[in-house]
């Protein structure tokens, strides 16, 4: 856990760090934990983190790991009213291929990348 602190505080500078939760339950939500653990057991500032998506064949259940939303993670302090939250409810093995594709897609074009967003949000 002390290399995962180092780590967050190094890659979250500047525009900050992402999060994708693949899959639910304790194993899933664990390394999200980082934020909440640096600030509280460490008592150090710390940036939270920029989004959240969560990729999970689970039917949305509250209360519960594997089905659980992102807006519960806010009383973790995992999240914060503020973070952009995504929760995808299918298959992980096929979403997260396509997604990871598309991201890669966009980091070598990112003018192409940005002219399609532009576009479907017109």
């Amino acid at each position: 856990m002390a290399d995962f602190y180092d780590r967050y505080e190094e890659v979250s500078m500047g525009q900050g760090l992402g999060f994708f939760q693949i899959g639910g339950g304790i194993a899933g939500d664990f390394p999200i934990c980082v934020v909440p653990s640096i600030k509280y057991d460490l008592q150090k500032p710390v940036k939270p983190w920029a989004y959240f998506c969560q990729i999970s064949d689970s039917t949305t259940s509250y209360g519960s790991y594997s089905g659980a939303t992102p807006n519960e993670k806010i009383t973790w302090d995992k999240l914060t009213e503020m973070t952009s939250m995504f929760v995808i409810e299918s298959d992980a093995t096929i979403v997260v291929p396509l997604m990871l594709r598309a991201l890669l897609e966009c980091q070598g074009n990112p003018r192409a990348a940005s002219a399609l967003i532009a576009k479907h949000r017109g």
